[in-house]
């Protein structure tokens, strides 16, 4: 009988000392009341709000997106947040995903800090006096399967609203559900953090138990360029201000501590990155401000403390008549002339409004953006609605629905790449970079809508020039055909022999060599391989991937191949 595959057999023993670890611990915890307390906060103790939400993304990248029969591949390009005048990007950006790494990162996020933020809220009302059952909003059911449900999707809605630039993924809503966990419960917050990095681990050993890895070059961007920062910390803040009120109807006895709060919050903020604050200079340049970070993160923590832990008692008053009834007032407004008290704890919240709306405030005219409908800097590859083209050094594409100087001065940086664009959609976008489409040589670029997709391969090739830059072309086209859509400037070689230049020049249909001397100049077009011609008394080969150049007995490479990784 044929032997179990070995990675069948490690994915079982994963799962097999998984599953003996926690009976295990079950048993030795059999006294605890642990599942009691569950089932005080959720229906039948399970956070079906938590699996509602979770469900709700998976099937947003399955059907929406083409994950069901393109794990690896969704579409991505029409479910991003692009503009206010492209509502369907705005609707899906919050609840799409790049890909399976990214979808996983956010689901695992979701399992670990979603149910603290469901435990915090409850099922069941827990205000004195009220009653399962009395109404809809104290209706357990209502409250698991439709409340929860809903304040999610008007997070993420948010998150997409006041997001700066063409945003996708759920982490503005993870960072919502971290936000109303760590005023309630800050170092549970964390441990919940590195539980999240346990199940990706677990996750990660069942879908590949071994990894062979060796050196090699790769193309990467700054890891710190990588992260929405802005929609994380706008998510984290609107999850703060949640949870405050939760945790401030709480009495005093019943809040955790500014010590922990404090150190919660800090941790939580340097692990996930909040400090990474960085601008993008243009081209490929980033820019990062490391201490201004982590002097913010330092006053985020101190204000989530504060906003906690502050006594009730007014801090002052306005139009109250008698102030001691307005210091036995239970609620914010006081009934003597229509007073306002305002208490301690309310400076720290109004730091967190004006600090949200600052964050959120920006991404308003950056949303008023949409595509340009001139021509594009270069022959277009077109798919239904959507342009594609190739173009460097070109300024961004994106024009204001409002005419206001202040506004274009945000497309004043230029670009060079695959460039991709949706009048109908308001879409103008560096699709692949050219540094990457340089490392690469071949890129696709997946583009579609609700219920269809394509594909547009970009690909490159090129001569590398002794003694000077690379002589390239760029071609575009679906899986059965393409054309050039963009040549390089033409690339002298360094040496000069017997005084002749030697140009390597590309063209839409094949790469020419043009020899000059003097006033004199002549082309041909490169050999093709193991073959030689002569030009002007220069005497040009090639093998497979070289040519080189001879005169009077002296011979040199001059090009080579460009390679790809």
């Amino acid at each position: 009988m044929d032997s179990l595959p070995v990675d069948v057999l490690q994915r079982s023993a994963v799962v097999a000392a998984i599953a003996a670890s926690i009976a295990v611990v079950l048993f030795l915890d059999r006294s605890s009341n642990r599942g009691a307390r569950l089932r005080r906060r959720f229906v039948l103790g399970v956070p079906w709000g938590t699996v509602v939400s979770a469900g709700f993304v998976l099937a947003v990248y399955l059907f929406l997106q083409g994950g069901y029969e393109h794990w690896y591949t969704p579409v991505t390009v029409p479910f991003r947040a692009w503009s206010y005048f492209y509502p369907l990007g705005i609707a899906s950006a919050a609840f799409s995903h790049g890909g399976p790494g990214h979808l996983v990162g956010n689901l695992v996020g979701t399992l670990t800090l979603a149910p603290l933020a469901e435990y915090a809220w409850g099922h069941f009302p827990r205000k004195r006096g009220s009653q399962s059952f009395a109404t809809l909003r104290s209706n357990p059911y209502a409250r698991a399967f439709v409340a929860f449900p809903a304040a999610v999707l008007v997070v993420g809605l948010l998150t997409s609203i006041f997001a700066i630039g063409p945003i996708i993924g759920f982490s503005g809503v993870v960072f919502a559900f971290a936000g109303v966990a760590l005023v309630n419960y800050p170092l549970g917050t964390v441990i919940a953090l590195a539980g999240g990095g346990a199940l990706r681990l677990v996750y990660n050993s069942l879908l590949t138990p071994v990894i062979t890895a060796s050196g090699r070059p790769s193309y990467v961007t700054p890891w710190w360029a990588d992260i929405a920062i802005q929609g994380h910390a706008l998510g984290l803040l609107i999850g703060v201000l949640v949870g405050l009120v939760i945790v401030r109807g709480r009495t005093s006895a019943n809040r955790p501590s500014a010590g922990r709060l404090w150190l919660g919050a800090l941790l939580f903020s340097v692990e996930q990155s909040l400090w990474a604050v960085y601008w993008f200079r243009g081209g490929e340049t980033y820019v990062l401000y490391r201490a201004v970070g982590v002097v913010l993160v330092s006053a985020l923590a101190l204000v989530i403390a504060f906003a906690v832990v502050a006594r009730d008692d007014p801090l002052f008053t306005w139009g109250v008549a008698d102030d001691s009834e307005a210091r036995s007032a239970t609620g914010d407004r006081t009934k003597s002339g229509d007073g306002v008290v305002v208490r301690h704890w309310h400076v720290a919240a109004v730091i967190l409004l004006l600090s949200t709306a600052a964050l959120a405030g920006p991404a308003v005219p950056a949303n008023l953006f949409t595509a340009d409908s001139g021509d594009l800097p270069g022959e277009e590859w077109t798919i239904r609605d959507y342009e594609v083209t190739y173009a460097e050094d070109v300024e961004n594409g994106l024009v204001s629905a409002i005419e206001v100087e202040a506004f274009g001065e945000t497309t004043a940086v230029n670009t060079s790449g695959v460039i991709v664009r949706s009048e109908e959609r308001g879409i103008w976008t560096t699709a692949v970079s050219k540094g990457r489409l340089d490392f690469d040589g071949q890129v696709a670029v997946r583009l579609g809508g609700v219920g269809w997709r394509d594909t547009v391969y970009a690909q490159r090739d090129g001569w590398d020039v002794v003694g000077n830059e690379t002589a390239y072309r760029v071609a575009l086209g679906d899986s059965d055909s393409g054309r050039v859509v963009y040549t390089s400037d033409p690339v002298t070689a360094a040496p000069t022999l017997a005084g002749r230049n030697v140009t390597v020049v590309p063209t839409e249909s094949r790469y020419l060599l043009r020899v000059d001397h003097g006033n004199d100049s002549l082309s041909a077009q490169i050999p093709a391989r193991n073959e030689s011609m002569t030009l002007d008394g220069l005497t040009f080969t090639r093998n497979d991937s070289r040519v080189f150049v001879s005169y009077d007995g002296t011979r040199l490479q001059l090009l080579e191949k460009e390679t790809y990784e």
